[in-house]
């Protein structure tokens, strides 16, 4: 494992110190790492995994052999032994991580990515003003999903005149620019071929509640919450860090398996699920949700704000939520991403 990491760091022309900064930990620790004097845990496994752009499964299986070996040491043929039974039980217990995708979600992939293939070759009449205006658009509805009363014009002039509008609270001033500055940070991870990782969802988060509840953001949230209108109840607070662990080593181990599209969606429904943050739970959800999409070259998935549209994404999250079924979410967001490439082709004139 050791070498797996001293070269893939190399390979990036990455010093330690910069390995360091992007896991969040000692410089120390990650030279123990590459000498094999320290072990990472699971955690740090999967963000190693992210940051230096090694296979996930290459590195938890290293990871696992050593810690396996570790723990036998001089005991082999007990550890034979063991390992023989432990064998047999898992393959028992194995289930196949292959979701079945309903025909009714497969014909809309099928569309999603037919659609796509003719959007990869318009990107040339790609411009910054449609950027502009969709990304507009987008912090608009985002917000307006959450209770924001800018219509789109006057969250034009906040953002791009710099204005204030008279009877709109600070917050929502705030929340416009906020959101407009998250989708810029979402964009550059992007473009610069950034892992998504602890690290990336606090700074996206702390974007989002910047001036409006500076303690609170980008931190996990310290009491329990209710999410409004809803009868799912989130993790107890304790609860939180255990389950963003799980969240990301789900993400590593699925990345790479998943359409792109239930892919993004997966990973909104199940943050949003957690709600790790006392507030802009939903607005960071659908951010995430996002990267993913443009990370895999598609388009933002614009779920609009209006009562109609607002309903059914409530109602398709509660059902994944209190009755294990994503059916509808997954089918919910793959129907904006398909509407959404649609008017972005009309747009630049497909």
């Amino acid at each position: 494992m050791k070498d797996l990491l001293r070269t893939a760091r190399e390979k990036k022309n990455l010093k330690t110190r910069e390995v360091a900064q992007l896991l969040g930990i000692d410089q120390a620790l990650v030279s123990k790492f590459e000498s094999g004097n320290r072990k990472p845990t699971r955690e740090q496994v999967a963000k190693l995994a992210s940051v230096l752009e090694i296979d996930f499964e290459t590195l938890m299986v290293a990871w696992l052999k050593e810690k396996i070996l570790y723990e036998i040491g001089e005991d082999t043929h007990f550890g034979i032994k063991a390992m023989t039974l432990a064998e047999g039980e898992m393959k028992y217990e194995l289930t196949p991580q292959k979701r079945e995708l309903s025909s009714s979600l497969m014909d809309i992939l099928n569309e999603i990515d037919s659609l796509k293939k003719i959007l990869d070759q318009k990107r040339a009449f790609d411009s910054f003003r449609i950027a502009q205006a969709l990304e507009l658009e987008y912090t608009f509805e985002s917000n307006r999903i959450e209770g924001n009363t800018l219509t789109l014009r006057e969250t034009d002039l906040v953002i791009n005149e710099g204005l204030t509008v008279s009877g709109k609270s600070m917050r929502e001033h705030l929340e416009a620019i906020n959101h407009q500055e998250a989708i810029g940070y979402v964009k550059k991870l992007m473009e610069r071929g950034f892992g998504f990782n602890e690290r990336e969802l606090l700074s996206i988060h702390n974007l989002i509640l910047r001036g409006i509840l500076p303690e609170d953001a980008g931190r996990y949230r310290r009491v329990q919450v209710m999410i409004k209108g809803s009868t799912h109840m989130p993790p107890q607070p304790y609860l939180v860090a255990k389950e963003m662990e799980d969240y990301f080593l789900w993400y590593e181990s699925q990345k790479t398996k998943l359409h792109p599209v239930i892919l993004a969606a997966e990973m909104h429904e199940r943050l949003v699920t957690i709600h790790p943050f006392i507030d802009g739970n939903g607005r960071t959800s659908r951010l995430v949700m996002n990267l993913i999409l443009l990370q895999h070259g598609y388009v933002i998935a614009n779920i609009k704000g209006d009562y109609d549209n607002r309903m059914s994404y409530y109602n398709a999250l509660e059902t994944a939520q209190t009755k294990n079924n994503k059916e509808d979410f997954l089918l919910f967001i793959a129907q904006i991403e398909k509407e959404s490439i649609e008017r972005y082709l009309s747009i630049i004139g497909h």
